[in-house]
């Protein structure tokens, strides 16, 4: 019996220890292990940061003229923490202030009230940023009622009228360049949530009261031109009062975007294609949108860029209301937030012709030699008809693309078609218009600097195979839904069994840039600046520099080569050639009758191309001088009449104002552009982030 008492006394004490151990040990580890980071986090408790926002950076124009801007405006904000401590609350305060503001008391409390709590009203009602930072409740406020508000400090505390920064659009020469721009809007939760020590992958510190760049070069360049925001570090108590602050560091204002782009020359272009478009519609056409797009052939560098139906970017400042954002997101409005130039995808149709050309000649097949202009090529008994050009019988492929004439680049593509093998394609097949079209840049992004650029797609044999891999399962199921029509069957029996055949009809479809294919106006002129270039393919720019507020340059832009074609020169001068011809001897012959070619010789190729249930795309894509190039100009109208009657006198103006054109006489020194020709300098900018230019210096 003492036996078993003194064994279990062995062992309460065995685990009284034990306990007492651990006890100890959690002490230690809690105490001098990680008593350093307890003491950090709970001073972290009674610490909260408090934001100022820096001033937003300019885009400039290659001149230094302002594209996007600031504005001071008198903002009253209020200091909630100050104002609930008042002994009714703030009431008293509130009721005074939206007096004075010309609003209601319940107003204000609603833009105090702190977004996800019970009474909170959606954002941007609701405050959606700290408590302890400012909340701003009014904008644009007259300097009267500041100054009221700033000489009765008494009844107003907590309340203060100061100074603050608004996004504007100066407009020079009544630009529009909306699509190109971008503008700011809310930061989300989903970014927020990202962030690891408060910065995100661009290095950007955003809080909840951010605005950020949306679209354009706003987004493209935010981390740029948002600068860094100033941090007061704030000591609470624990009933949540301020007691002093901590540390505090000043807003780094952000940096200015310079880009290629020249005010006076997007102006001549977004005119011009809003003609284009209104010129089809004159003609019985739709004319529901448009693009245009002004490229250094030598450079890669964007001179303009134009999408039409477009907006007015004021329209995001100081937020959209409900009824303006169903307005920009409409059928009816034409979608104007679409930037057609980089994200609008058209089938290219004859303005792809040049590709195939070069195609042809690379393959062997004698470019002055005799092919049949008919008015139809059979295939596989279908009947591909000669759309804009009539029967010339035997002519040459330059005769073919001056004008227009479909079958010949039907015949050539089904001969390479043929001598690849067919649809049963040899191991040596070359798909050799395919090969050029994505060496030429297409079916895939050009790589400019805006955001969310579509890739296109060639309409060749890789593209037929990857489509089936991804809906022969749908193809294959509906092949038996009696749901279907018959003939609905029938395709997607055809489809599931061979879908992935590049057969010839295909073949013929892509030589002429229909089909598949469909292509953005801004690769266009890619592929058109390689053509002139002596085949470079550039990746286009729009940023030539990024320039601090006080004037130091921390980066410029460099151009970069995307690709080369890698044609013979013997072939690319053919082509260069029968491009000349369509401005002299070929469809576009009549936009440019009276032109001084003789001086400024253009080489340029029409299209219209042909969409189910819709008018055609109608295009010029064309480069000068043709016998030394710099400009590449392409322009599309959707749901026009031909490129040649829709756009072809709208790039004719284009031209006259790069070189100065009047009549038939050429003057550089009445060009568009300072000097006649692009700013090969930087704009200067002044210490205290003054701007010079040419019209402010004739002003001045």
């Amino acid at each position: 019996m003492t036996t078993t008492s003194n064994v279990r006394l062995v062992v309460l004490s065995v685990l009284i220890l034990s306990l007492l151990l651990t006890v100890l040990g959690r002490l230690f580890v809690i105490q001098v292990v990680s008593g350093s980071s307890f003491q950090e986090a709970a001073a972290n408790n009674r610490v909260r940061e408090a934001y100022t926002p820096s001033v937003r950076g300019l885009i400039l124009d290659q001149q230094g003229r302002p594209l996007v801007s600031n504005r001071t405006t008198l903002v009253v904000t209020v200091d909630r923490t100050t104002v609930v401590r008042q002994k009714d609350g703030g009431k008293q305060v509130l009721a005074r202030l939206a007096s004075v503001l010309g609003t209601t008391y319940l107003d204000l409390q609603d833009r105090l009230q702190l977004c996800g709590t019970p009474e909170a009203k959606k954002p941007p009602i609701c405050w959606n940023g700290s408590p302890y930072q400012p909340i701003p409740v009014a904008k644009d406020v007259p300097t009267d009622i500041a100054l009221q508000i700033m000489e009765q400090r008494g009844l107003f505390p907590g309340i203060k009228a100061e100074l603050n920064s608004v996004r504007i659009y100066p407009k020079p020469f009544d630009v529009n360049a909306a699509a190109m721009l971008g503008y700011l809007g809310p930061v989300k939760d989903s970014e927020l949530e990202a962030l690891v020590e408060g910065q995100d992958e661009q290095g950007r510190q955003l809080s909840r009261t951010d605005l950020v760049g949306r679209a354009g070069l706003e987004d493209q360049y935010d981390a740029q031109l948002r600068g860094k925001p100033g941090i007061k570090k704030l000591a609470i108590d624990r009933s949540g009062a301020i007691t002093g602050v901590l540390d505090e560091s000043q807003p780094v204002p952000g940096n200015f975007v310079v880009t290629s782009i020249d005010a006076k020359l997007q102006k001549v272009v977004e005119d011009q294609l809003r003609n284009a478009v209104f010129r089809a519609r004159q003609q019985g056409k739709k004319g529901d949108s448009g693009a245009a797009v002004v490229m250094d052939v030598t450079t890669g560098q964007v001179l303009a860029m134009a999408s039409f139906p477009s907006y007015d970017p004021e329209v995001w400042s100081g937020g959209i209301n409900k009824k303006e954002y169903l307005s920009l997101t409409s059928e009816a409005s034409g979608y104007p937030l679409v930037p057609r130039a980089t994200q609008g995808l058209y089938p290219p149709a004859s303005a792809f012709k040049p590709v195939s050309a070069i195609a042809a000649g690379e393959s062997g097949y004698k470019l002055n030699g005799k092919y049949n202009c008919g008015s139809y090529f059979e295939v596989a008994k279908q009947k591909f008809k000669n759309n804009e050009s009539q029967a010339f019988g035997p002519i040459t492929v330059q005769r073919a693309i001056e004008v227009s004439c479909n079958t010949v680049f039907y015949d050539l593509a089904y001969r390479m078609w043929l001598k690849d093998g067919g649809s049963s394609p040899t191991p040596q097949a070359q798909d050799a218009i395919e090969t050029v079209a994505r060496a030429a840049g297409l079916g895939r992004p050009t790589g400019i600097d805006l955001p969310n650029e579509a890739a296109g797609r060639v309409g060749g044999r890789e593209f037929k195979k990857a489509n089936w891999e991804r809906y022969k399962d749908i193809w294959c199921a509906r092949r038996t839904d009696p749901a279907r029509t018959p003939i609905q069957r029938a395709v997607d029996e055809d489809n599931c069994f061979g879908g992935n055949k590049f057969r010839g009809g295909d073949a013929v479809n892509l030589a002429i840039g229909q089909g598949d294919t469909v292509v953005t106006p801004l690769q266009m002129a890619v592929v058109y600046s390689a053509i002139a270039n002596g085949g470079t393919v550039w990746q286009p720019r729009i940023a030539k520099a990024i320039i601090s507020s006080s004037g130091e340059v921390i980066e410029t832009t460099k151009a970069q080569v995307a690709g080369r074609l890698g044609v013979p020169p013997a072939v690319l001068a053919y082509v260069k050639k029968a491009l000349i011809g369509v401005s002299t001897d070929g469809t576009a012959a009549r936009d440019f009758q009276g032109f001084p070619l003789a001086q400024i010789p253009i080489a340029s190729k029409t299209g219209s191309g042909q969409q189910v249930g819709k008018d055609p795309a109608t295009w010029v894509a064309s480069y000068a001088p043709a016998n030394k190039p710099k400009y590449a100009v392409v322009m599309m109208v959707n749901q026009g009449e031909t490129g040649s009657t829709t756009v072809g006198p709208s790039v004719r103006k284009i031209y006259e104002a790069i070189f100065g054109i009047r009549g038939g006489t050429v003057d550089p020194s009445l060009s568009v552009l300072v000097g006649g020709t692009p700013n090969p300098n930087l704009p200067k900018i002044g210490k205290d982030g003054s701007l010079t230019y040419p019209e402010k210096s004739a002003s001045s």
